[in-house]
């Protein structure tokens, strides 16, 4: 039986691995069905744009303030392996965070973007996130350049 921790309830930072895994696939599971409910067409449609778009706020979300939804740090990396699990199974297995990003940063997901009625910071957000992930190196000299202005 996993410990608890002194809230009282189950409580990342002491469960076992698998216990954590199958935690968060129960605690995301509702998420996960929202997204897709979200993004159907018709009942067994998926649109896969507009899904990338959802995928892609839940995952920049959840790194900017993993506490928020019960998580460590480090519980990140097992989120992760279960949203490439969920996205394969919704729009198929030849996706992963990666091309999500990149479809972000294409002028396809500015459309479906814009089509999503996204406000300006949420795709600001969004495109935040996919040049990190897509340009690491390039991401970080450009916030070093932010803030070396900043600093005069």
């Amino acid at each position: 039986m996993p410990k608890r921790c002194r809230c009282n309830k189950m409580c990342p930072t002491h469960l076992h691995p698998a216990t954590l895994n199958t935690t968060l696939a129960n605690s995301f599971a509702p998420v996960f069905a929202d997204i897709r409910e979200r993004s159907s067409v018709a009942e067994r449609f998926i649109d896969r744009d507009l899904y990338r778009v959802y995928v892609a706020t839940l995952w920049a979300n959840v790194v900017l303030s993993p506490d928020e939804v019960g998580l460590l740090e480090e519980d990140l990396e097992d989120l992760h392996d279960l949203l490439l699990e969920e996205i394969s199974d919704a729009i198929g297995p030849h996706e992963s965070l990666h091309p999500v990003f990149q479809f972000i940063a294409s002028k396809a997901g500015e459309k479906a973007m814009a089509e999503a009625r996204l406000t300006q910071s949420h795709k600001d957000l969004l495109e935040y996130f996919a040049s990190m992930i897509l340009d690491p190196e390039g991401h970080k000299r450009y916030m070093e350049e932010i803030r070396e202005k900043q600093k005069r």
